[in-house]
């Protein structure tokens, strides 16, 4: 190199901060881009389909990259050295180290990362070329360097990361919905999509205790006031008790037979149903029901009586949220009584009260789905109207109970100096 120009050296030296600069995006592009866009990107992109194919073996285009970059810094260094030296003497070492430094990390490091994160799959398309070439022309010290890491890998047992694909989802959903890529109702759709799978039936149904249901001996004046008084679209029937429901009757169907002159015989517009346990996942359950074109299940305990009925209706509404209609009532479970204090209902959910007011809480720790089932487990018995007691940073007071269960809860929550 001694024999090179002034001229030369400079330039050769600019190159190679530049090529340390294409280096650094390349990793940074092919780290970054997402799989799912470049898969999207393949069937009109054939540049799309080969960065691909460079990411299915990572370890080589990592090693590649960081190989080349690596030579590039060195060679810059050496020459920066011989450069600066031959233009101020005993100082050119320490000038170079400053200059190749700064240099380094302003083009060959921030700046390229920089522009390479904020378009990695555009990036990485247009420099695949680049990236075959070098991982063409390092395949020995590639090769070289894998015999190293699979050596390190053997003699360092490290667990693999066996963490739930879902909360990373979750996470990527939030984090898409924070910069402005999703709305708010988008987020929440697929989120309640990405854990719906994660819903049992006994997360969903409607318990046994607020079942409406008529005997399969009861005549039609006596059903058609049942329906007329709750505004159902179904109602289960059953056979000497509810621990037995036989099958389910549709509104229309009833008022169909009422205006026909067919003789009204209750059991000639009796639908079936299907049978469920409380452990069934929802997705398989939805699944079952478009089968066998139902909307209405049976839920069974353990000891095969009734544990609750769930329809379709309960099954969507986890992914789409509260489906009312023009006869429903908006239950509202939540009332503000103070700047930090709450009136709850005891049937609200009770992920959904630990949600609201910013409370650690492990659902699958319990088996308990209302705020009743959970006052009633804090206080291991049944509450009556007074009683007390603190969880975490809730300080709670039951304000209406019965003989059977909390009906109402007062929340305060406690501030850090309270």
């Amino acid at each position: 190199m001694s024999g090179l120009s002034d001229s030369a050296l400079l330039i050769s030296l600019v190159v190679l901060v530049l090529f340390s600069g294409l280096f650094s995006a390349i990793e940074t592009a092919y780290s970054s881009a997402s799989r799912i866009k470049l898969k999207a990107l393949a069937p009109h992109m054939p540049k799309a389909a080969g960065v691909l194919t460079v990411l299915e073996d990572y370890d080589r285009f990592i090693s590649t990259v960081l190989i080349a970059n690596n030579i590039v810094n060195i060679l810059a260094a050496t020459i920066g050295t011989l450069y600066f030296t031959r233009l101020f003497q005993e100082h050119g070492p320490a000038i170079s180290t400053v200059v190749i430094t700064v240099a380094v990390l302003l083009f060959g490091e921030i700046a390229p990362k920089t522009i390479a994160k904020r378009m990695p799959e555009s990036f990485a398309v247009h420099t695949l070329g680049f990236v075959q070439f070098f991982e063409f022309l390092l395949t020995p010290l590639t090769w070289l360097f894998s015999g190293w890491q699979w050596l390190v890998n053997k003699l360092v047992k490290i667990e693999e990361d066996d963490s739930d694909i879902s909360d990373e989802l979750i996470t990527m959903v939030d984090e898409a919905q924070k910069e402005g890529d999703l709305e708010e109702h988008q987020s929440d759709l697929i989120s309640a999509a990405i854990e719906f799978n994660d819903l049992d039936v006994k997360d969903v149904l409607t318990p046994r205790v607020k079942i409406v249901a008529v005997p399969i001996t009861g005549s039609i004046e006596e059903v058609e006031k049942i329906f007329r008084a709750n505004s159902y679209s179904r109602l289960p029937v059953y056979e000497t008790n509810i621990d037995n429901i036989v099958g389910v009757i549709h509104e229309k169907d009833l008022y169909s037979m009422l205006v026909s002159d067919q003789k009204q015989y209750l059991r000639r517009i009796i639908k079936p149903v299907i049978y469920t346990s409380e452990n069934v996942k929802l997705f398989t359950l939805l699944k079952q029901l478009q089968y066998a074109k139902l909307h209405l299940a049976v839920v069974l305990d353990e000891y095969g009586g009734t544990a609750g009925i769930i329809t379709m209706e309960d099954i969507i509404e986890e992914l789409v949220g509260e489906i009312y209609d023009e006869h429903d009532t908006v239950q509202e479970y939540y009332e503000r009584v103070g700047e930090n204090s709450w009136l709850v209902k005891c049937t609200a959910d009770i992920d959904d009260m630990m949600e609201k007011f910013d409370v650690d809480y492990d659902e699958d720790e319990y088996d308990f789905i209302t705020v009743s089932g959970w006052v009633i487990h804090e206080l291991d018995r049944i509450p009556q109207a007074g009683d007390e007691f603190d969880y975490k940073n809730l300080h709670v007071t039951v304000t209406r109970a019965d003989q059977r269960k909390v009906n109402e809860i007062r929340v305060d929550i406690l501030t850090e100096k309270e």
